[in-house]
C-alpha cells in the first residue's frame, strides 16, 4: 500500500548541494550506506536517549520503551533511560559547554511566543484571565494527555550564572520568520515543565545509570503520550 500511494523508495540517488556561500557541489550516485559512511561522522552508537517522566510508572533510574515504537524493521527497540531533570540539565550545559550542540524534545506549543522568539513558564498570565489556579503538574498533565513531547530541536547555547542554569539558546526548523532568525530563548523554568527529552553520549552518565540502561526495559502501552514524538 505504501509503495503504491507514496512510491518504491530508491536504492540510490544522486547527492548534490550548495553550501552556506552558494556553492554548488556535486558527488555522483550513492548508496544511503555509502552516503553514512562518506558524511555522517557522528558517533551514533555512542548516544543514549535521556528522559524526565515523573510519573510512578516510569520510576527513576530505569529503562523503558514503548510498544510498536520504533520503525525501522530488525532494528533494536527504542529505549528511554529515566532521570532526574537536574542530570538532564547538568548534561546538556555541559556538552554544550564543550562546544557540541544538544538535541532534545519537548511539548513546544506551550507558553511559547513566536514574534519574540521565547519560551516561559509563565509567559501568559491565564490564572488571572480565566480566574482560576491551573494546579496541574508534570506528571499530571502526562496522566492525562494534556503535554506530551510534540516537537524536536537543538541547544546550541546556555547560560550559566554562578553555576545556576538560567535560559537556553534554541535553533528551531520553523525557518528564518519565526523567532529571531529561527533562533529561540528558553527561559529555564520552561525547561522544567516542557523539556522531556535528551540525546547524551553515554560517556556523560555516571556509571550507576550507564548499567543501568542494560535492564530489560519497562514497557508502556503503545499509546503512552511518551511516545507521541515519534510518531
Amino acid at each position: 500500500m505504501l509503495c503504491i500511494h507514496l512510491g518504491t523508495p530508491p536504492d540510490r540517488f544522486y547527492w548534490q548541494w550548495s553550501d552556506k556561500d552558494r556553492g554548488f557541489h556535486r558527488d555522483g550516485e550513492l548508496t544511503p550506506q555509502e552516503f553514512a559512511g562518506r558524511y555522517v561522522d557522528l558517533p551514533i552508537a555512542d548516544y543514549v536517549c535521556l528522559v524526565h517522566d515523573p510519573r510512578p510508572s516510569s520510576p527513576a533510574g530505569r529503562t523503558f520503551t514503548v510498544q510498536y515504537l520504533g520503525n525501522v524493521l530488525g532494528a533494536p527497540p527504542v529505549t528511554y533511560l529515566n532521570v532526574d531533570m537536574s542530570l538532564i540539565k547538568d548534561i546538556a550545559a555541559r556538552t554544550l559547554e564543550q562546544g557540541e550542540p544538544v538535541w532534545f524534545g519537548c511539548d513546544v506549543g506551550k507558553m511559547m511566543s513566536n514574534e519574540y522568539g521565547v519560551w516561559d513558564a509563565n509567559l501568559y498570565d491565564l490564572s488571572s484571565v480565566y480566574d482560576t489556579d491551573f494546579t496541574l503538574g508534570k506528571a499530571e498533565r502526562l496522566v492525562y494527555h494534556e503535554t506530551q513531547m510534540t516537537h524536536a530541536m537543538l541547544f546550541t547555547g546556555v547560560d550559566v550564572l554562578d553555576g545556576v542554569t538560567r535560559k537556553w539558546r534554541v535553533e528551531n526548523s520553523w525557518g528564518p520568520d519565526k523567532g529571531k532568525d529561527g533562533f529561540y530563548t528558553m527561559n529555564d523554568s520552561w525547561f522544567d515543565e516542557y523539556v522531556f527529552e535528551i540525546a547524551a553520549r553515554r560517556g556523560a552518565l555516571p556509571e550507576a545509570l550507564r548499567q543501568a540502561l542494560d535492564a530489560e526495559p519497562i514497557v508502556l502501552p503503545a499509546w503512552d503520550p511518551m511516545g507521541s514524538l515519534a510518531r
